[in-house]
């Protein structure tokens, strides 16, 4: 099994189930892990035998971009995407971690994580 992540993918963002959330954003820092097993040679040094960092980076920036009221959504929405570009993934793994959530006391962060096993 390989395993390829980004890990701490930081973005400023407008996800939020409340609507000054909507309007002031906050940081966000995302993290993708997936596995496969390579079923070609890995040793021929070829970025298509593998999961493209630039690729995955690019689809979390993208669904970043699009403000939600759920969390879940958003990274839904990301697992989706990752498993159609790379169909060969046997597991992913999407978590969001919203920095300072708007709670009455102080929160580092508040963190969703949704996985898939194919």
């Amino acid at each position: 099994m390989i395993k390829v992540a980004l890990e701490g993918a930081e973005f400023y963002a407008y996800h939020g189930f409340y609507p000054e959330e909507q309007v002031i954003g906050t940081r966000f820092l995302v993290d993708v892990q997936v596995g496969f097993t390579a079923e070609t040679d890995i040793e021929k040094d070829n970025l298509h035998n593998t999961v493209n960092y630039e690729i995955l980076y690019a689809i979390i920036e993208e669904e970043m971009k699009h403000p939600r009221k759920v969390l879940e959504t958003v990274a839904q929405a990301i697992l989706n995407r990752v498993k159609a570009q790379f169909i060969f993934i046997d597991t992913a793994e999407v978590t969001i971690k919203k920095q300072n959530p708007p709670f009455s006391g102080p929160i580092k962060q508040s963190v969703i994580t949704i996985c898939y096993n194919k």
